[in-house]
């Protein structure tokens, strides 16, 4: 009976849509039958296992199309507008920011979702031979930053120049590009605590925030770092081919292939299923789903949707089993709450 109702919806469910997308302004009113997902590449491995679950659950309706756009190039598409044309779900691997709710607002979509799927670490990896590197949140920021400090150009070539401890190797760092939420957790997470080891850059974000925020966040553009786009398993590859090169991503991706890479400590910490869900680990990180809840009666299936992100986010359920690690307890009730009664977003709360 669930899912012949769920069917059934469909065809009303799909004028409703329309109507969505006519009182948006889309030019595009159309019609729609299956769930639309973009954003985090951190999260598309856990989505795309809901989609077969969901599937599972419930035979006849179409899976979900889950893209990978990283999260910054997601939210700008589902900020874009209410309608069949635009995507319902946008998946992050960081909160959403103050500006992209605005832009939400301006193109008519009103009423947003925020739902805490669970939790994920900022892991740094090298291949089983590699260097074995040790390293801070400020020997990263002064590897990495355009212009460590504000004192110029960055021209440590190797990491024994930024740290006397490490070895001579060259500097040479795959990482996220500029629209992956996974680069704004370095810049928030990593970087901008090790720029603000030096005093002076308190002082200056007090000062300028703006400066402040190019000083520390800033990546060197010479080549030691290299955008490796929102393909997480293709840093992987490089690292294999690369045994001197560090590479930057998801936990998870650290988790599945722990045959091939080795973890690399930050403040002494290493990135595990423990430390990340206890928050011990520097680069720990939320992560989230947004959803249209214009979209939550016209597309088939989204509250199905929603409830098989909840009923497989515990410590021991499927996601946790794909690499995703489990929000503590108090964050999972309160998502389950928001699934069940779809409260909207207080965008005053945001950065």
């Amino acid at each position: 009976m669930k899912h012949f109702a769920l069917m059934a919806a469909t065809a009303a469910a799909a004028l409703t849509l329309a109507g969505c997308g006519q009182q948006s302004g889309g030019a595009a009113g159309g019609t729609r039958d299956q769930i639309r997902a973009v954003g985090s590449s951190t999260v598309y491995p856990f989505a795309t296992a809901v989609a077969e679950m969901f599937v599972q659950g419930n035979p006849g309706m179409k899976s979900p199309i889950i893209e990978s756009t990283g999260t910054g190039g997601g939210m700008k598409l589902f900020c874009a507008g209410v309608g069949a044309q635009h995507p319902d779900i946008e998946d992050a691997s960081r909160r959403m920011k103050k500006s992209e709710f605005e832009d939400c607002q301006k193109n008519g979509v009103k009423d947003i979702i925020e739902i805490q799927i669970g939790v994920d670490g900022l892991a740094f990896a090298e291949a089983k031979n590699g260097p074995g590197l040790k390293l801070t949140p400020k020997i990263v920021y002064e590897a990495l930053a355009a212009n460590p400090y504000g004192k110029g150009p960055n021209k440590a070539a190797t990491w024994k120049d930024v740290d006397p401890s490490l070895p001579a190797t060259p500097i040479s760092v795959f990482g996220p590009p500029s629209t992956s939420g996974t680069r704004d957790s370095l810049a928030e997470l990593i970087l901008t605590k090790g720029c603000e080891t030096d005093p002076a850059m308190k002082a200056l974000k007090e000062k300028d925030e703006k400066e402040f925020k190019a000083t520390c966040t800033r990546i060197r553009e010479d080549g030691k770092y290299v955008d490796s786009g929102e393909n997480d398993n293709l840093i992987v590859q490089k690292l294999g081919a690369n045994p001197n090169a560090l590479g930057v991503f998801g936990y998870s991706f650290l988790e599945e292939n722990k045959d091939t890479l080795k973890d690399v400590t930050i403040n002494g910490v290493e990135a595990t299923y423990e430390t990340v869900s206890t928050g011990t680990y520097p680069g720990a990180r939320p992560l989230y789903i947004y959803v249209k809840k214009a979209h939550m009666t016209a597309i088939p299936g989204l509250q199905a949707f929603l409830n098989t992100f909840a009923a497989n986010w515990d410590p021991n359920g499927a996601l946790t089993k794909r690499g995703m690690i489990a929000a503590p307890e108090d964050v999972r009730k309160a998502s389950a709450e928001t699934v069940k009664s779809l409260a909207v977003l207080d965008g005053s709360k945001l950065k």
